[in-house]
């Protein structure tokens, strides 16, 4: 979807994948856009940390738990454990950080999880941005209404979190996070 916004308006994507197999996918669902499009295999860190104010744009798709992902997998919920969110939280953090770090002045940052867990959404978000002065949350709600007027009830403070029961979606958290200076 965002290669074919993209494309038309002359703009550059570049997709990033940490695992191979992963990147192939999306290298082969972006193939009908051309070779405009780059899809690198590193960690998201690392990227980050060697583009500093480089993105306009940056969509964070944060490995998570994936409980929002229940109502169609429930027999996840057998894998989870509390473990998982000691792991995931720390990178979840520095994944946020990493891309802030490499935005450009004006630029925004989408931190997005498929789950519904404030360890993994609002907590990670306040972690950034206590570490990022230079950076701050942008109504998220009224731009979800600007694109997909459908959807309602979904805010939560200046994020979006949506529920299966209220909008027939996965548990997802959506977050944008403006770069101000």
């Amino acid at each position: 979807m965002l290669a074919a916004i993209a494309k038309p308006d002359g703009v550059s994507l570049e997709a990033n994948e940490v695992l191979p197999h992963r990147a192939e996918l999306v290298r082969r669902s972006l193939a009908p856009f051309g070779d405009s499009i780059t899809v690198s295999v590193r960690d998201g860190r690392e990227l980050c940390a060697e583009s500093p104010n480089a993105f306009d744009r940056i969509l964070v798709d944060a490995p998570c738990t994936g409980l929002g992902s229940l109502r169609r997998r429930p027999e996840a919920r057998w894998r989870k454990l509390p473990d998982d969110l000691v792991e995931l939280v720390p990178l979840q953090r520095e994944l946020l950080s990493a891309a802030i770090g490499s935005l450009t002045v004006g630029g925004v940052v989408a931190y997005v999880t498929c789950s519904p867990l404030a360890a993994e959404t609002t907590e990670v978000v306040a972690a950034a941005l206590a570490e990022h002065p230079e950076a701050e949350t942008v109504d998220t709600g009224t731009v979800l209404s600007n694109v997909a007027p459908s959807i309602r009830d979904a805010e939560r403070g200046r994020a979006v979190q949506l529920y299966p029961h209220r909008h027939h979606t996965d548990a997802m958290f959506i977050q944008l996070i403006r770069r101000t200076r």
